[in-house]
């Protein structure tokens, strides 16, 4: 007889258990001590299980755009909201239509209602744009110049600092009279000039914090003053309205800063609003040349090089990137503060850096006195994009978990008597072989507890009723991968193997049936996820996580097992209550150990000769 090839393990190798049982012990305690370590030892339930707050956004028609509500914007909306709400989509806040002009979100408990709040209701349309004139936030009073026309007061100061360090400078001077802010309006108008991102750039030149200097109060700086004439040219219609506009303006008031914002088109110049600290700012800004759609890519970091302030970094797309350096090498020669540019969110000014020279590489970064989750925010909004409509608050109500609970424990005692039925089932039919069974589950219990209270906390997973279903389905996924393996084990013991070569023979048979049956069930999961929206997907995630996690138990843990209790007197000898009973499972006699023979053929007789 040949031996067998050398380095080639023969059929019925027992491998080595031990190795793969310490490396799934290993995986359960690391799991279990990040559960604890992160504080969070439960799953995070859903809105259906634990409340939270449903938010109504009814959406509002745009002056010029009497069309724009419509199925393609909404959906397009509810897409947007829906990322910027869940992240990578698990956090089980629920985003959908109502109607034709109405959008519902609702909000799990655990969510910060106010963070998610500003998140669904902001449109983030973003801007840059030239600064051609700032005051600080207060009306600017009349009064009568010795030719007889009306001037701002001399109330106004500075804008704030470049980089965003939100400490506005020291009072400015005196304005001049309304013809020459007239003039100096009319001036910076005509200039070219265009929005511009923040006053930094990774892997780009630095903006010149030195450059905001303080302007004039309710004038617009920058521009020469000159003393009242009677000769002087009149003053353009557009600029006096917006020179009205500007002066009459009182940011401190919240129906004046949302006036302010609406109907401002990106090919226009306006007046806007911004806080900085506690103090309130206005500026009159030129048109946009670059928008938030020229932003590739947004994300709140710690600025590391300048103090471990919060900024947002951005990235900008090939377009965006030359209009952003060609705009600032026109801001660069200018006077201050028209050697600003102001970022507009929605209509407010969140910061207005200065620039000394053109910045190019197509990496910028916004500073304003950001707080952690501001940044974040706002980059996750950059990131996502702007919403195609604006929307308000129709409605918001706080939903209580109390229908949930009574479902979820009417669907907890539906799991238990199901998984109940399957013991029964395994002990009847397997005796002794359940017992490996029932352990496995409790190992694929382990895992999946912990892993979901760890994706509360990372990924923002959420526990609804569908996952539930989807975790009491998984219960019948995995003890069918058991009973595939037995069965395939019983058939070796009736070929007339014994147990020890039977469990390793048995093995590749039934591991490629596990692998095919939970491939289906992985992509059955998978294509439902990217399908659906909202419960649906936490059915279908439920349900491909443990899928997987059936594939880990098996090869970890029940394989190895059952290689170990195969040497066991009590199943390699076949005890009754085993499950491996070869004479109640009808085995053939012994392969090994008996030979076939020929008959000896009877001895002819003479006579029949």
């Amino acid at each position: 007889m040949a031996a067998p090839k050398k380095g080639r393990r023969p059929t019925g190798a027992q491998g080595r258990p031990g190795r793969a049982l310490a490396l799934i012990l290993i995986a359960m305690v690391a799991l279990t001590a990040g559960m604890f370590l992160s504080k969070q030892t439960t799953p995070r339930l859903g809105i259906d299980l634990a409340g939270g707050t449903s938010i109504t956004l009814k959406a509002k028609s745009e002056p010029g755009k009497p069309n724009a509500i419509n199925e393609t914007n909404m959906n397009t909306a509810v897409g947007i909201i829906d990322r910027r709400v869940n992240g990578l989509g698990v956090s089980e806040a629920e985003v959908q239509t109502q109607g034709t002009d109405h959008i519902i979100v609702n909000i799990p408990k655990g969510v910060n209602e106010q963070q998610a709040r500003e998140q669904v209701g902001t449109t983030a349309q973003l801007y840059f744009r030239p600064v051609l004139a700032v005051a600080d936030g207060a009306p600017i009073a009349p009064e009568t110049t010795p030719s007889g026309s009306p001037s701002p007061s001399t109330s106004g100061s500075a804008p704030p600092k470049a980089e965003g360090s939100g400490k506005p400078s020291a009072p400015a001077t005196p304005s001049s009279s309304a013809t020459s802010q007239g003039r100096a309006l009319s001036e910076a108008l005509k200039a070219p000039s265009a929005p511009t991102p923040s006053p930094s750039a990774s892997g780009s030149k630095k903006a010149d914090d030195n450059k905001a200097t303080p302007s004039a109060s309710g004038a617009p700086s920058g521009s020469p003053s000159a003393s009242p004439d009677a000769s002087a040219s009149p003053v353009d219609p557009a600029v006096a309205d917006l020179q009205t506009k500007f002066a009459a303006l009182d940011c401190t008031d919240p129906a004046q800063r949302t006036a302010a914002a609406q109907g401002a088109k990106p090919e226009d110049s306006m007046v806007a609003c911004g806080q900085r600290d506690t103090q309130w700012f206005k500026w009159v800004l030129g048109p946009a040349q670059v928008d938030g759609q020229d932003v590739k890519d947004a994300k709140g970091v710690v600025d590391t090089q300048r103090g471990g302030g919060w900024i947002v970094q951005m990235q900008f797309t090939d377009k965006g990137a030359d209009k952003f350096a060609k705009i600032t090498g026109e801001l660069a020669t200018k006077q201050s503060p028209q050697n600003q540019f102001a970022i507009v969110l929605d209509g407010k000014v969140i910061s207005d850096p200065s620039v000394s020279q053109a910045l190019t590489g197509g990496n910028a970064e916004i500073s304003g006195g950001f707080t952690q989750e501001s940044a974040q925010d706002l980059g996750n909004m950059l990131s996502y994009g702007a919403l195609p409509l604006s929307f308000q608050e129709d409605s918001v109500t706080t939903v209580t978990p109390a229908l949930g609970g009574e479902q979820l424990r009417a669907g907890l005692i539906a799991g238990a008597i199901g998984l109940v039925l399957v013991v029964i089932y395994l002990l009847v039919y397997y005796r002794g072989l359940a017992f490996i069974a029932i352990i496995s589950l409790l190992v694929s219990a382990v895992l999946t507890y912990t892993i979901m209270s760890l994706l509360g906390k990372g990924i923002g997973f959420a526990l609804n009723l569908p996952a539930v279903c989807g975790a009491i389905v998984a219960i019948g996924i995995t003890a069918d991968s058991f009973i595939v393996y037995f069965e395939r084990i019983r058939d070796e013991i009736r070929e007339g193997r014994t147990l020890r070569p039977a469990v390793e023979r048995a093995w590749p048979r039934a591991r490629r049936t596990i692998l095919v049956s939970d491939f289906v069930s992985f992509l059955a999961a998978a294509v439902l996820f990217i399908v659906t929206v909202g419960k649906v997907q936490g059915f279908a995630f439920t349900l491909g996580l443990t899928t997987l996690l059936d594939v880990v138990v098996v090869f970890l843990f029940t394989k190895p097992i059952m290689t170990l209790l195969a040497r066991t007197k009590f199943f390699s000898s076949g005890h009754p209550w085993s499950g491996l009973d070869p004479k109640r499972l009808g085995a053939k006699p012994p392969l090994r150990g008996s030979r076939r023979t020929d008959p000896v053929p009877a001895p002819v007789d003479a006579k029949e000769a």
